[in-house]
């Protein structure tokens, strides 16, 4: 178990439910559990891959961490230069002051660019709004922004429709930079992106992470998005994290079947390998977030289900290789990984 003082963030049973309305009078009815008892942290410098098919959550609990959605429950801890603050108890005042030490890279940049602003103007309002510059170093610090995400600086009087959608994408992570954040949350950040373009960003961030210095969660849809630019990956499936640890050791030796059928689907470069694999195809759909199966939640697509999978929800607890995996058969499988 790591030291918390190596922690920059710290979540602790974080839920949130959604609720359901009907009727007339829009009575609640029940609620959609779109985050569920979710724990984890993230270190100093690394970046973890929350990885989850769509519908599991990830990005619901991303934006739960910004307050952008307010949790139904949980602590939410950040922690920096010895001092720790719990997200969920700042005031609206607070929590504008706390704005500049963490930001975000939305999924979509044509709709998280505002078109009638120049790119000068979107990357620079976070320094005007903070009162961080103005004028002529406004101007200079804009302009080291867009060369440090590899664009120039003349771009900042071009509009964002002059751009395709990987410089728009590096615009937002230039306007993510401008407060030098201590931790960035990077929402499916090429998910938008052609495949041919998927990699550049990733090497980017990879790059900008050592320059700037900041921790990133990066949630994504894909495993093999997230193997080169994760240090440590979670696995989250219909609201809670069902595996979490080294990258390295759950990619070569997974512990939840979920995660073996993720890892089925993760191309490999050599043509004869990947013609020789098989891949796990899970029966069913995922279930309904408002009436989640009793037991695991995993278990109606679990091959290797067993009686106990259908009655108890498993705990997120350490197995082999500093693996914590929430699965009442782990020790007994043994799951095959890319």
């Amino acid at each position: 178990m790591n030291n918390p003082a190596e922690n920059i963030l710290e979540v602790h049973g974080l839920c949130k439910y959604f609720p359901i309305r009907r009727g007339l009078l829009r009575m609640t009815v029940g609620h959609i559990q779109a985050v569920e008892d979710v724990s984890f942290d993230v270190r100093h410098g690394e970046t973890l891959g929350l990885v989850g098919e769509s519908g599991c959550g990830k990005t619901t609990a991303g934006r739960c961490l910004l307050r952008l959605i307010e949790p139904t429950s949980g602590s939410i801890l950040l922690r920096d230069n010895g001092a720790t603050v719990d997200i969920l108890s700042l005031s609206s005042r607070q929590l504008k002051a706390f704005r500049p030490f963490v930001q975000m890279i939305f999924q979509d940049p044509n709709s998280s660019l505002n078109p009638r602003m120049t790119v000068g103007d979107i990357v620079g309002e976070p320094l005007k709004v903070n009162r961080v510059a103005k004028g002529a170093e406004l101007g200079n610090r804009v302009g080291a922004l867009l060369e440090s995400v590899g664009l120039k600086r003349q771009d900042m009087h071009r509009y964002p429709h002059a751009f395709s959608g990987g410089q728009r994408q590096r615009i937002g992570i230039a306007r993510a930079l401008a407060l030098r954040p201590k931790l960035i949350i990077a929402d499916e950040p090429v998910s938008a992106l052609d495949v041919s373009v998927q990699a550049q960003v990733l090497n980017l961030l990879s790059d900008l992470r050592e320059q700037y210095e900041f921790s990133c969660l990066f949630i994504a849809h894909d495993l093999s998005v997230v193997e080169h630019i994760s240090d440590r990956v979670a696995v989250m499936y219909l609201g809670r994290i069902v595996e979490i640890g080294d990258g390295e050791t759950l990619y070569r030796s997974p512990s939840h079947p979920y995660t073996e059928a993720l890892l089925s689907a993760v191309p490999v470069a050599d043509p004869r390998q990947q013609r020789q694999r098989n891949r796990i195809l899970l029966s069913g759909e995922v279930p309904d977030a408002a009436n989640p199966p009793p037991g695991c939640a995993f278990h109606p697509r679990c091959r290797y289900a067993k009686k106990i999978c259908k009655t108890e929800i498993p705990k997120l607890r350490n197995t082999a290789g500093g693996v914590k995996t929430a699965c009442h058969l782990s020790e007994e499988l043994t799951l095959r990984g890319v």
